[in-house]
């Protein structure tokens, strides 16, 4: 009997392109067919032929509650009721940037955008129209979203302008962005050194996520803020995955680094489309209608998006929560491990608030070039084992994992089991 998930997919590719609509839920990674989903319930998913997993995706990070939360689909049917979109100012908008404002350090100002990358993509538009200059740093494997000078990979030295990592992406643009080595202080000493003068803003998610989970070592954010602060460059958090993930003030509350701008997103839409940026009010006034910034959009702070986002807020501040959430990830990090040593096999883990990492590696990575070193074959065999035994992680091994709070120690007990089982085939 052909699967429903088969023929989805088979349907999907004759009118999407690659049959997805964003590149790694086409499974090219791991190979196999996608898994189409029908619905979500607390820690667990089905797809169309009616299998139930534990899901870790989460929806790439937003679902921190787990799926279909009961107050936060309740939120959105009353905000549903009232009409999906006005184009005009709502009541839940000025709550909403109250509340952020109030919880994520040095936000003064935020401006709601509907999209991780339209927040990211202001930031740094932010960044150049208020330093008056062009350049930008980012680092090798972290991921901004798909703005055209954020799409850029290293030069052939440590210090070369950047090469464009995707087609479409002018090289004019790709040259303004410098690409720098994650954990790599001597780097951001070099390049200020070099091009201080012109560098506007360095972008950095405080832990990064998109090529697999790597932590900050100690002392780069601090030497990076510092470095910004001598040159007269903006230090932006992007914490589109980290916020209300990693703790409840995200990596500034954690590391106790400040940005100047901060962009948030997944987490604050809880699972509707939704991002903000802000930051220094001296900084957040110089968009427009205040200043000579040009940012908007049509959905900006869409009403059920907002309700979403509150309800899924007003529940993550719970004492105890984070602790939780943290506890749980951490015991998911150290029975993997455990069932991996057991085998003989070369493997880590490690957690930061509700988002770990899985590496085919003897110890967790902290730079990108080791996490190039981990074997993306095992990491292929593994995520089918799982996937057959009812486990669905992230379909590539540069991917970071989510734990939500619907996540019960019987949950991990038998992800743990399953992993036991997945190691030995």
């Amino acid at each position: 009997m052909t699967s429903k998930n088969d023929l989805l997919f088979d349907r999907s590719r004759s009118v999407i392109p690659g049959g997805v609509n964003s590149p790694v839920r086409a499974f090219r990674a791991v190979g196999g067919t996608p898994r189409f989903i029908e619905r979500g319930e607390g820690s667990r998913i089905w797809d169309a032929d009616g299998r139930e997993y534990i899901d870790y995706v989460g929806s790439w990070g937003p679902l921190v509650l787990g799926h279909s939360d009961p107050d936060v689909v309740a939120a959105v049917r009353t905000a549903a009721g009232r009409g999906l979109s006005f184009g005009a100012p709502t009541a839940g908008e000025t709550e909403l940037a109250e509340l952020l404002s109030s919880i994520v350090p040095g936000l003064d100002l935020v401006r709601l955008v509907s999209s991780g990358t339209e927040a990211t993509m202001s930031a740094l538009r932010l960044a150049r129209g208020a330093t008056g200059r062009s350049r930008i740093v980012k680092f090798e494997g972290c991921y901004h979203g798909h703005a055209d000078s954020l799409l850029v990979k290293a030069g052939s030295g440590a210090l070369t302008l950047g090469n464009p990592s995707s087609a479409g992406v002018p090289t004019e643009t790709a040259a303004q962005t410098l690409v720098l080595d994650y954990n790599d202080t001597r780097s951001l000493v070099s390049a200020f050194d070099t091009h201080g003068t012109s560098i506007a803003c360095v972008i950095v998610e405080p832990v990064a996520g998109n090529m697999n989970l790597v932590v900050p070592q100690p002392g780069f954010l601090e030497r990076l803020s510092e470095l910004c602060t001598e040159h007269g460059a903006l230090l932006i958090f992007d914490e589109v995955m980290t916020g209300f993930r990693i703790g409840l003030r995200g990596g500034q509350g954690l590391y106790g680094v400040r940005a100047d701008l901060v962009t948030l997103g997944k987490v604050i839409g809880g699972g509707m489309p939704l991002g903000a940026f802000g930051g220094r009010r001296d900084i957040m006034e110089k968009v427009a209608p205040l200043g000579p910034v040009y940012q908007a959009g049509t959905l900006s702070g869409n009403p059920v998006a907002v309700a979403a986002g509150l309800s899924t807020l007003s529940k993550v501040q719970a004492p105890g929560f984070y602790e939780r959430l943290s506890a749980a990830t951490h015991s998911l990090c150290e029975g993997l491990a455990s069932a991996a040593r057991k085998r003989g096999i070369a493997f880590s883990a490690q957690s930061v608030g509700g988002m770990f990492g899985l590496y085919f590696r003897a110890a967790p990575p902290t730079t990108y070039a080791e996490v190039m070193q981990c074997d993306t074959e095992a990491f292929g065999r593994f995520f089918h084992a799982m996937l057959d035994r009812g486990i669905y992680l992230a379909p590539s091994a540069y991917e970071a994992g989510f734990v939500s709070a619907a996540h019960t120690a019987a949950d991990i007990a038998a992800t743990v089991a399953a992993a036991e089982s997945a190691f030995g085939s």
